[in-house]
């Protein structure tokens, strides 16, 4: 099998064998990001090299697979034809295949429109991981995500009417003190419009090489101190009226939230309201992210 660049996977998929379809990111611009800045650069693998993999992970693994994962940093970018045809193919190798997920930006997914992406279900995609950030238009200005609320949601909606599970990830912070507020509102807001079946918390951490440390750095963009994220998390939580599973499996977390909402609301603000408590020196310090 064969890889090329970083390769990255969601928590979740953990388990999951991973046959690399592109390399890089078609979009690459996003301030926060440092994955692909040194590249390489953004292409997609012949599907035939694709097919090969797939057999040659069949004669290592078996044909028991339950979960496939197809990296790199935007596969839904990928030709509807040849994604679709890719997941078909996976499905006659594994025919045990329970789940087949790939990361995809709203831009990408916008662009497919609804008719795209109900057939991709059709061929078998089960779930799209996406980077919604924030849902405030101002901070995906800034970040320079290459989205709008709107089209985040109208994207997030075809994705949920296709039948494809939709895991949204939300960076906590992104927005910095001077934007904490809409933030807040304005990622609930896009979340309750969408309705994914997921939300994943991620707490802003600066990384090498990216023009938003340059700005932690020269005092440009202020970061929220651990009580600060906290607020922010509450504030979120407590205005996300749609049902969704929350989850904060990551290790930028200050805390870890996992639950249904509205369900677990209580409980979870429960949580954030005995983690004020304590001092801020008790949580993980300020570093800067390599990878």
């Amino acid at each position: 099998m064969h890889y090329e660049g970083p390769i990255y996977r969601p928590p979740s998929e953990a388990n999951s064998l991973l046959i690399q379809v592109t390399a890089g990111c078609p979009h690459n611009r996003c301030t926060f990001c440092m994955v692909y800045k040194n590249g390489p650069s953004y292409k997609v693998r012949p599907v035939s090299e694709i097919k090969k993999d797939l057999l040659e992970a069949r004669q290592i693994y078996g044909p028991d697979v339950r979960t496939l994962f197809f990296p790199a940093g935007n596969t839904i970018a990928v030709k509807t034809e040849d994604l679709c045809e890719i997941c078909r193919f996976s499905r006659e190798v594994f025919p045990a295949l329970e789940r087949i997920t790939v990361y995809g930006s709203f831009q990408y997914i916008y662009q497919k429109n609804y008719e795209g992406m109900k057939q991709l279900a059709e061929a078998g995609l089960s779930r799209i991981h996406v980077g919604l950030e924030s849902g405030d238009d101002e901070i995906l200005k800034r970040i320079k995500k290459g989205t709008t609320s709107r089209e985040q949601i109208q994207a997030g909606r075809m994705v949920m009417e296709s039948g494809i599970e939709l895991s949204l990830y939300v960076i906590l912070g992104i927005g910095g003190k001077e934007r904490t507020v809409h933030h807040a509102r304005e990622t609930a807001r896009v979340i309750n419009e969408i309705s994914p079946d997921f939300v994943r918390l991620r707490t802003f951490v600066p990384k090498i090489n990216t023009l938003l440390l340059e700005d932690v750095n020269t005092g440009v963009f202020e970061m929220l101190s651990p009580h600060e994220v906290l607020k922010e998390t509450a504030a979120i939580i407590r205005n996300i009226q749609t049902p969704t599973c929350l989850t904060s499996d990551h290790y930028t977390n200050y805390i870890n939230l996992e639950g249904k909402l509205p369900d677990d609301r209580v409980n979870l603000l429960e949580k954030i309201s005995s983690a004020l408590k304590r001092d801020e020196k008790t949580f993980r310090s300020f570093f800067v992210g390599n990878q």
